[in-house]
């Protein structure tokens, strides 16, 4: 039994979101989300870039001007 000051286990794996205009809600509770360019997992408590159009998060600047303009990337 948990008391008060006791905290469940954090939660593993990969986790399903969905991302709304400056906020996202969690769908299927995990840890991280992949970034849709570099495949690189993003813990959910450091997950600052996403596209609501597209449904897709993004690990760094770079790669959000990577999926939006791929004809500028290296």
């Amino acid at each position: 039994m948990l008391n008060r000051f006791d905290r469940p286990p954090p939660m593993a794996g990969e986790a399903e979101v969905k991302f709304l205009d400056g906020d996202f809600r969690i769908v299927r509770p995990g840890a991280f989300v992949r970034c849709a360019v570099t495949a690189v997992p993003i813990p959910l408590e450091e997950l600052k870039y996403w596209s609501v159009e597209r449904q897709e998060a993004y690990a760094t600047p770079d790669a959000v001007l990577r999926r939006l303009h791929p004809e500028k990337a290296d």
